[in-house]
């Protein structure tokens, strides 16, 4: 029996689609463009709902400029431009779907302002929007916000654990709106990943017995009919054959990210089309240097590497000496040249970074130094005052988008504005000095015979593409 057979429809957000479904992806990456296209395809569509592109009486690109003067009066920017977007891509979508398949949107839960935001797209775009996908934290109050726009949700996770703790403080109430579950793999999926303290990120887990695991758990509540979506290394659904038609599995969808970018469709630029088809085996790189605090897993080009350079010149300092940790060497910091102290190896690594021109120690939130060039930290300084509150809690900029607005900490040098980055590169930007999010399977676009000679399909080419199993 051929696999296109065995490709049941599913049932998602009310209605039979095919199983295969867009994944959201950030800032830009997806739009109602691409997830139109999916949905008239009869496949399952979604939009970024993190600050979406909005368009002026021409047609052009409404740019996101922030006049504020204080990061709060710029994150109330934000959120308009966030609304504005996500309701300009909400209506293209719904009329270029044609009614077919379903229209989503994506929202990251750890987004500044993320409920506004969210609930100011669905409050303007009511019958156009079928379902939530939210991932990125652990979105309690996401089935509250679904029940009041009366649209269905699909939470993303990472273990079983992180389903069990939603659905008995929250969705266990609104279980009838429970579109499906989104097992992301935390090793393989481009963007942030669900990595928990308790797993190895350099040693993967096979998901199998780990969706095993979710499916014993919803059938146990009542759920063996609500769909899981596979996200995350998916490529080739032939790999997942023996997932199809298994009682321990039970109803699956599969979710991609990756592949969707290099279509006709496909918002994100020619130039990062065009370097997802050179891609290697191991070029996309998981790390931690995410102002969110999680793992996310990127292309490491340029951007990426200087990050693991300016990470790897760091020393730990005490503001006294230590004689217990050998910290007595004194090193002058700042510009009154005060002496803070190091252990000895770690002094001559700094006086070999100065030699080299990094002469610009900064201060990190963990006791350490971060050794960049003069041009380099007058780039971190000026980011980190630019800030206009895209993060719920920000390392980098020590942003918090509640209460008293401070994360409490020291702005942290060893991340970057992610705001920054992802619009630079999703608007032309140079894709080598921009943080480029991609799965680790994206090396398949060079290996894969269907991108021959560089060839870009239409998102309808791509879904029957797909469900042949190659």
């Amino acid at each position: 029996m051929s696999i296109s057979s065995r490709l049941k429809p599913v049932i998602i957000s009310g209605k039979e689609v095919l199983p295969i479904i867009e994944g959201g992806k950030g800032v830009s990456a997806t739009n109602g463009h691409s997830s139109g296209a999916f949905a008239k395809s009869g496949a399952v569509g979604t939009f970024s709902g993190v600050n979406a592109d909005s368009f002026d009486a021409a047609g052009n690109i409404v740019p996101q400029i922030y006049r504020g003067t204080t990061r709060r009066e710029r994150h109330e920017e934000l959120i308009t431009y966030g609304i504005e977007g996500g309701v300009t891509q909400a209506q293209i979508a719904h009329e270029l779907s044609g009614g077919e398949g379903r229209i989503h949107i994506n929202v990251l839960w750890e987004m500044g302002g993320a409920q506004r935001v969210l609930q100011g797209i669905l409050e303007r775009t009511k019958g156009m929007v079928h379902g939530v996908t939210c991932g990125a934290g652990m979105p309690y109050k996401l089935a509250e916000i679904a029940a009041k726009y009366n649209v269905y949700y699909h939470p993303i996770i990472s273990s079983m654990r992180a389903f069990r703790a939603l659905w008995l403080r929250s969705y266990r109430r609104v279980a009838h709106l429970l579109g499906s579950v989104v097992y992301e793999d935390p090793w393989l999926a481009g963007g942030h990943n669900g990595l928990s303290n308790s797993e190895n990120p350099e040693n993967p887990e096979d998901p199998y017995p780990r969706v095993v695991e979710l499916r014993r758990f919803m059938n146990e509540v009542g759920l063996k009919d609500t769909p899981i979506i596979m996200a995350g290394g998916v490529w080739y659904l032939r790999d997942w054959e023996h997932w199809l038609d298994n009682p321990e599995i039970g109803p699956i969808a599969f979710q991609y990210g990756t592949r969707p970018l290099v279509t006709k469709e496909s918002p994100v630029p020619e130039a990062w089309k065009q370097k997802l088809l050179t891609l290697n085996e191991g070029d996309v790189l998981l790390n931690r240097f995410s102002p969110t605090g999680f793992y996310s897993s990127a292309v490491r080009n340029t951007f990426l590497k200087e990050l693991e350079a300016r990470n790897e010149r760091q020393v730990a300092y005490v503001t006294a000496p230590d004689k217990e940790r050998h910290m007595v060497v004194p090193f002058p910091f700042g510009p009154r040249k005060r002496p803070i102290y190091m252990m000895e190896e770690d002094f001559q690594n700094a006086e070999k970074w100065l030699e080299e021109g990094f002469d610009e120690p900064l201060k990190s939130p963990d006791s350490t130094l971060v050794f960049v060039s003069k041009e380099k930290a007058a780039e971190i300084h000026k980011d980190q005052v630019d800030c206009m509150g895209c993060l719920s809690h920000c390392r980098f900029s020590n942003w918090k988008d509640y209460d008293d607005f401070t994360t409490g900490k020291k702005p942290d040098p060893r991340s970057f504005c992610i705001q920054k980055t992802l619009q630079d590169i999703a608007h032309g930007g140079p894709v080598d000095n921009n943080l480029m999010f991609a799965g680790h399977n994206a090396f398949n676009f060079k290996n894969d015979p269907f991108y021959s000679n560089g060839f870009i399909p239409t998102v309808g080419q791509l879904v029957d593409r797909i469900m042949t199993g190659d």
